[in-house]
């Protein structure tokens, strides 16, 4: 007997929410983001530059999974059977990609700055800086729900997350800069600034590839799982037991479960509860093999099962 299950989790709803934030927090970045590059060049600041470099990402970013979400809706076809729901892990990998060489790129121009340490209006600096970190705080409770759901908008809130650290950084290095005339303060916060982006950025970017190599999910503990499958009365033996994700949220399972003479609805009913309940999988193939039942009784099943 085999058999597939998929459940409907009001991802519409979800999606159209998810549209929404993303455009306003896009909106309020893109317009902070021409202020604080021509701030950045005003002031000589690379702190205040590396924050710019990072709104500008995070512009890119909330663009991407726009983009994503968009795409993402398009019906499935001969051709692509799940449609193009993969194109959210797609826009994630890339922004994680821009993440890295933002930050990269920042480490460099601060070494080369070490040795020349440029003047700094440490004011205006210290002004775009909270302006910056305002805005970033907005996109940022109006995407952390989102976040929890969704790998796409997940990357985009990393971004302005690292963002409002940033943010805090270059406030900080301006005050110090302002009291004691530390110009090289500016280089050391755009250095921190880098290297606590990065493994966040590492994060994201092992997330989006485990998905696209289609490997088990973190959320899924596959030792559980199969034992919970072998607990399951009338269960002798399992294989073929695939675990793997199209999107963050969208699980998929196929198993075969030797159940030899088992009351093979009973089973499949309880198998396919424990997957939904206890494991939060959303796509089920399921297969229950009797191949050690007596030949009279397996034809007498599967009259039974078709009645039904």
């Amino acid at each position: 007997m085999s058999g597939h299950a998929g459940h409907d989790h009001s991802h519409a709803v979800v999606t159209e929410a998810n549209v929404k934030k993303l455009s306003f927090a896009l909106a309020l970045t893109s317009i902070f983001l021409v202020v604080e590059v021509i701030a950045g060049f005003l002031t000589q600041s690379l702190a205040l530059l590396s924050d710019a470099a990072h709104m500008f990402t995070d512009a890119a970013a909330l663009a991407i999974a726009l983009v994503a979400i968009k795409i993402g809706k398009l019906p499935a076809d001969n051709k692509r059977n799940f449609g193009y729901q993969r194109f959210e892990i797609l826009a994630a990998l890339f922004n994680a990609m821009m993440l890295f060489i933002v930050a990269m790129y920042i480490l460099y121009e601060a070494y080369q700055r070490f040795s020349h340490p440029p003047e700094i209006q440490s004011i205006g600096m210290m002004i775009v800086a909270i302006i910056g970190l305002i805005i970033n705080l907005i996109s940022m409770k109006i995407l952390f729900s989102s976040s929890q759901d969704s790998l796409n908008v997940k990357g985009a809130y990393l971004e302005v997350l690292s963002d409002a650290v940033g943010s805090v950084g270059v406030i900080l290095g301006a005050a110090v800069i302002y009291f004691t005339g530390w110009m090289w303060v500016d280089t050391v916060i755009a250095v921190l600034i880098g290297f606590w982006v990065l493994p966040r950025t590492w994060v994201l970017l092992k997330q989006s590839i485990n998905i696209l190599l289609e490997g088990v999910p973190e959320e899924i503990d596959i030792e559980k799982l199969r034992d919970d499958l072998l607990a399951l009365e009338g269960v002798e033996d399992i294989h073929q037991l695939k675990v793997w994700a199209i999107t963050s949220k969208n699980v998929h399972l196929t198993v075969h479960l030797l159940a030899p003479c088992a009351d093979r609805k009973v089973l499949y009913k309880n198998a396919m509860e424990m997957l939904i309940h206890q494991h939060g999988i959303a796509e089920i193939t399921l297969q229950i093999e009797d191949d050690r039942c007596m030949p009279h009784q397996h034809a007498q099943e599967d009259q039974s099962l078709h009645q039904h």
